[in-house]
Formats: structure tokens, C-alpha cells, sequence
């Protein structure tokens, strides 16, 4: 009876042998803080006493709304792109470029802000026609934006510009629209020499 009782003993302790030995090792510290972070517990961790810090410097900066940076400028160049941004269209190298040529075939280039209307546009401006004035280029940039799209007949000029298309695609718009009753005889008018930038005088903004 003995010997049974022995060999369940051996029996017994073999088997907790065999759990002890196919129990997985403990986990690293780090893993261990890992997994109890898991749980809500709270990581530690530990930082060598030769660790240095990096210190970096960085550029400063500012930012501004895009109408506020548009409004700021002074030259017709400027003014070309608020009209760009106020209508809605990019403000793309090709769109600022015809708007710059156009300006220089209502006023030229060195009087642009002539009666601070640059496009010589009627809407909204004094009369009705395009020799009214407006108080400032703000204010003239804004009616010019909605002049072009409450136009019916200066959609293709509005689809080129949005597209941000080619500019002989969009000064032929231009010239086909009743925007000048001359229609800037087809082109036979129209410049492209590079136009040179101008400031217009203070209180014109």
C-alpha cells in the first residue's frame, strides 16, 4: 500500500515538474510596465543620469488671413491677385498674368489705379459705366470679382480662370465678352510684353 502511495507522489511531482518547466519566462521590466499600463496602471520609466537634453531652435513665424495678405499689397500685381482670391479663382501665374495684361489695356500700367477702378468696370461704380470710380482698390477689386459672375455674358472668361487655363484661351474670352464694346479689336490691341510693376499712391487701398 506504501509503495502506491509513493509511486502517486512521484507521479504528482513529476507533473508539477513538467507545468514549472513549460511556464513561459517572466516578461522584461519595460514589457511588464507595458502591459500593465494597458490596464491603467502607471508607466514608469526611467531616464539615465548621462542623458542630455537637445535644445532646438526654430524660425519664427506669423501667419495672416489670405484676405488680409492680398490686401496689404500696393502694386497692380497685387491688386490682380485679390481679384483672383476675392472671385474665387486660383491665384495662379498664368490667371495673374492676363488679369495684369488686362489691366494694362483699360489704364496702363503706370496709371493703373486710375479713379481706383483698374478695369474701367461699371458695376457698382458711380454712373453705372465704366468710368465711375469706387472709394478705394478694395473696394473696386470686390465689384470686379462680382461683376464676373453675375455677367452672364463673361462666362467664359469665369471658366477660364477657374480652370486656370491657358492665357491665350482666356484673353480670347475677354476679347469675345461685352466687357469693352471694342473687344479690344479681337487681340489686334492687346500687349504681351512683360508689365511692369507699379505702386499706386498712399490712401488708394
Amino acid at each position: 500500500m506504501s509503495r502506491v502511495v509513493a509511486i502517486a507522489a512521484g507521479v504528482a511531482a513529476f507533473a508539477l515538474l513538467a507545468i514549472t518547466a513549460l511556464a513561459p519566462p517572466a516578461l522584461p521590466v519595460h514589457q511588464a510596465y507595458a502591459g500593465s499600463s494597458v490596464q491603467g496602471t502607471l508607466q514608469v520609466i526611467s531616464v539615465p543620469g548621462t542623458a542630455t537634453g537637445i535644445r532646438v531652435t526654430r524660425d519664427d513665424y506669423s501667419a495672416t488671413s489670405g484676405l488680409q495678405t492680398f490686401e496689404a499689397g500696393t502694386t497692380n500685381r497685387d491688386w490682380a491677385k485679390l481679384v483672383m482670391f476675392l472671385a474665387g479663382f486660383p491665384v495662379s501665374d498664368s490667371n495673374v498674368t492676363v488679369m495684369m495684361r488686362w489691366m494694362r489695356q483699360e489704364n496702363g500700367p503706370n496709371d493703373w489705379w486710375n479713379r481706383n477702378n483698374p478695369l474701367n468696370n461699371g458695376w457698382g461704380s458711380g454712373g453705372g459705366s465704366g468710368f465711375g470710380s469706387y472709394d478705394n482698390l478694395v473696394t473696386a477689386a470686390e465689384n470686379a470679382a462680382e461683376a464676373l459672375h453675375s455677367n452672364s455674358g463673361y462666362s467664359g472668361i469665369v471658366a477660364g480662370f477657374a480652370a486656370s487655363a491657358p492665357t491665350a484661351q482666356i484673353e480670347q474670352a475677354i476679347w469675345a465678352s461685352p466687357w469693352a464694346t471694342s473687344h479690344y479689336a479681337n487681340g489686334a490691341h492687346w500687349s504681351y510684353t512683360p508689365v511692369p510693376e507699379y505702386s499706386s499712391p498712399a490712401g488708394t487701398w
